[in-house]
């Protein structure tokens, strides 16, 4: 599954620092405005210790873990949704990624200038909502425009599509996102193909400084600010320290054990924003186990074995007959297939089963 995570907030946020830390794709990143332009674009491989314990076990040519993609999106100003700043060509990016990673300063430094004059991750926040809700305002209003039309003929559809829109223009003129929006399935089609901004879900990071990583920003106000604001949203939130993603990841395996341990880290920040990306996002991941690859897949939750076989190759999902499946405490228990098999833990699964996170799956197709 090709899934995108938009990095943005405010210029100087440590949006690109981030970023290079996450894919060492070498964001240009400066201490001045609008270093980021054009979209950088970086494809990051999840860290799933499962994933090493199977290659241990299996012994494979080659290990294959899944992927995230990561956009870095220039940092947007007050006045973003009217064009201020290029607003208009970065919030157009934003429409395609799947969640938002919001970046947030929790840091002084007077070395690094901020945009607005001084730290307050309050406001910041708040000015990031308020561009990305005028922007859907206008997505909306255009909408509108263009059902009044259409409705004049008498079309019931139409009529009805125009009335889920305008109570949707009345959400966000109070100020609410998208996502608030009580809607059936069916009335959301009126307006889902706009891919309203504040439609997606959003993740919150707090970049602190070296001094606040240890404790995860327990002692830092701006930290606890940008929690609340978090927990009121049901959002994840996510405490790094850019500089330090960025050293950790020129390291080593070893290295940056030893270099977390120092520093009192149980994991690495951006580890952790992975994870809560996935978690935001509704997904798990299943294995496939040989002795050419042994390989991470992505699905969402929920998803039945014929679907979770389709994200290899559609034939698998369209020639399904079955799947089957061995949980992974058990593969790693037994030591491999064959002894899960004798063990009796592998499973035949049909087309109604719900994979789990963690399966080890083979899956039986014909076409």
């Amino acid at each position: 599954m090709n899934l995108r995570c938009g990095i943005v907030g405010l210029p100087n946020v440590g949006k690109s620092s981030l970023f290079n830390a996450l894919s060492n794709a070498g964001a240009e990143s400066a201490n001045f405005p609008f270093c980021t332009i054009d979209p950088n674009v970086g494809i990051v491989p999840v860290p799933d210790k499962r994933l090493d314990q199977l290659t241990s076990l299996v012994n494979p040519q080659k290990t294959i873990p899944t992927s995230i993609e990561f956009v870095d999106i220039a940092g947007l100003v007050k006045g973003a949704s009217e064009g201020k700043g290029k607003g208009n060509a970065f919030l157009s990016h934003i429409r395609e990624v799947d969640i938002i990673v919001h970046v947030v300063r929790c840091f002084e430094d007077d070395d690094v200038i901020h945009v607005e004059g001084g730290v307050d991750p309050e406001r910041d926040i708040a000015i990031i909502d308020s561009e990305l809700l005028f922007k859907d305002l206008e997505s909306v209003e255009k909408r509108i425009d263009k059902l009044k039309k259409q409705a004049k003929s008498g079309d019931k559809a139409m009529k009805s599509h125009l009335d889920v829109v305008e109570r949707l223009k009345d959400h966000i003129e109070n100020g609410e996102p998208v996502r608030t929006f009580q809607v059936s399935k069916e009335d959301r089609q009126a307006y889902s193909d706009l891919f309203l901004l504040t439609e997606k879900p959003v993740l919150f990071v707090c970049n602190v400084s070296e001094d606040d990583i240890g404790n995860s920003g327990a002692d830092n106000e701006y930290v606890q600010k940008v929690r609340e604001i978090a927990n009121q949203r049901e959002s994840e939130l996510v405490v790094v320290c850019a500089r330090i993603e960025a050293e950790i990841a020129e390291l080593d395996d070893e290295e940056k054990q030893a270099f977390l341990e120092e520093l009192n880290i149980e994991s690495a920040g951006l580890d952790q924003l992975i994870h809560a990306a996935y978690r935001d996002l509704g997904l798990i991941t299943y294995f496939t186990a040989g002795e050419k690859e042994v390989r991470a897949w992505t699905i969402r939750n929920g998803f039945k074995a014929p679907q979770a076989a389709g994200v290899i190759h559609t034939d698998f999902e369209r020639g399904f007959i079955r799947a089957e499946t061995i949980g992974f405490d058990d593969y790693v228990a037994t030591g491999s297939e064959q002894a899960a098999k004798e063990a009796g833990k592998m499973r035949s699964e049909g087309k109604e089963y719900i994979v789990k996170d963690g399966d080890v799956m083979h899956f039986r197709f014909n076409v």
